[in-house]
Order: structure tokens, then sequence, then C-alpha cells
């Protein structure tokens, strides 16, 4: 699939759909619900984490992280939607469940979508404890 080739034309309705989605999803930390949500060859980019393909890659990465992450709540917030990608914004708030400390995320995701199915997940997120300074090493 060439980067620019437009695979369907997603509506904002249709995109806000897909958000909400996956926002109640997360938030029940419902694995096989979220699976649901994308295709069988999914590639997945998530911040600093090596590429994951397919659901399996997506499976195991969400049962870790579900582990760690304790009565997590989620928002997120659509920003724009061109051809078959949805652009959102996301906040996150969750117990850390090794340390018991209090954490925070935020991020943008870009979310391609085929066949009414993410096709690839591309995320860009920082996460921090609450009440912590700031963690990115530019000052």
């Amino acid at each position: 699939m060439s980067r620019l080739e437009i695979l369907e034309e997603i509506t904002i309705e249709e995109a806000e759909q897909v958000l909400k989605e996956a926002q109640e999803a997360f938030i029940q930390r419902d694995v096989e619900r979220i699976l649901r949500g994308f295709a069988a060859d999914i590639v997945i980019r998530y911040a600093d984490f090596p590429e994951m393909q397919g659901l399996d890659a997506l499976e195991a990465w969400l049962e870790a992280r579900f582990k760690r992450q304790k009565n997590y709540q989620l928002r997120k917030t659509l920003r724009a939607v061109t051809g078959d990608t949805i652009a959102c914004w996301f906040e996150g708030h969750w117990e850390d469940a090794v340390t018991g400390k209090q954490m925070q995320n935020r991020g943008s995701e870009f979310l391609t979508m085929r066949d009414d199915k993410i096709a690839l997940w591309d995320c860009t997120v920082n996460a921090w404890e609450v009440g912590g300074g700031p963690t990115t090493p530019i000052v």
C-alpha cells in the first residue's frame, strides 16, 4: 500500500465511532474487543517500542500493558479525518501495578483504516508520574 493511496473515505461520524469504541474497550481492558477493531495484518508503531505486526503481537503487547496499568482511564479526542486516516489526541491515567505510582500520558495517534478496521496504528506518546516533572530530556 502506497502511503498516498487512499483506500477508503472515512466520515467524521465513522471516525468518532472508531475512537469511542477504542476508548471504551481500552477502559474495560477488553483485549478481544480491542483486537476486533484491527486488521489481521496490523502494523503498530507505538512510541519507542519496536514496530509490531499482526494481531498476535498486538495481543501480547496489550496483555503485558494491562498487567502494568490498574484502573486505566482514557479520553480520545478527534482532531482530523482525511481520506482513510483518523488523527486524534488522547490522555490517559492509571496506577502502576508494580510501583503503585499514579501515572499519566498524552499523545497523538494516526489510524489508517481498511475495511472498517485499523490497518496502521502510528502513535506518539509521553508518560510520566502524576505530580512529577517533565521527563523529556531537552532542558
